[in-house]
């Protein structure tokens, strides 16, 4: 899924505009990794953008694209999606905004709650120390890898076992 032309643009433009502020260099590979994270609405994992990129940039290493999304995200221009012990995966999306993953396939979606922008935070969350951010990561199985599993169940004749899942 892509992003809209002119958001890209933009989002180059900060990106542009930050690097300039923070003195670092601003190489043709590290535009071309931003730029493909800003052009994607899946939420891309570091080896996603280096499969990409290889394509156009075949000398484009995974460590230069790790380097350049943590550069990023000291920036504040990208921001991290999901446990730290998966892949991580990296948003240019820096409005306000939550998440959808699906368990299965890995699918990210952006969505939008006036609801869950108006959580209250706990007090006793205070106590860890100070809230910078907050948003919402619903996980669940996506409509495609849902009807993939029902088709599987129904093909080897297998009932589903446990609680029904409910589907977006």
């Amino acid at each position: 899924m892509k992003v809209d032309k002119n958001e890209v643009e933009r989002r180059v433009e900060r990106f542009q505009e930050a690097a300039k502020k923070a003195g670092f260099k601003l190489t043709h590979q590290r535009l071309e990794i931003f730029r493909e994270v800003a052009g994607s609405a899946d939420h891309p994992s570091a080896e996603a953008v280096l499969r990409a990129l290889k394509p156009r940039m075949p000398t484009v290493s995974l460590d230069t694209v790790y380097r350049t999304l943590w550069l990023l995200n000291d920036l504040g221009l990208v921001s991290t999606l999901g446990p730290k012990r998966e892949s991580v995966r990296f948003d240019a999306n820096t409005t306000h905004h939550h998440h959808y993953v699906c368990v299965c396939c890995g699918l990210a979606r952006d969505f939008e709650s006036a609801e869950l922008n108006s959580l209250r935070i706990p007090e006793s969350v205070v106590q860890f120390g100070s809230i910078d951010a907050t948003h919402v990561e619903v996980r669940g199985v996506c409509n495609r890898c849902a009807k993939e599993q029902t088709e599987k169940s129904e093909k080897n004749n297998i009932k589903p076992k446990g609680k029904e899942r409910n589907t977006i």
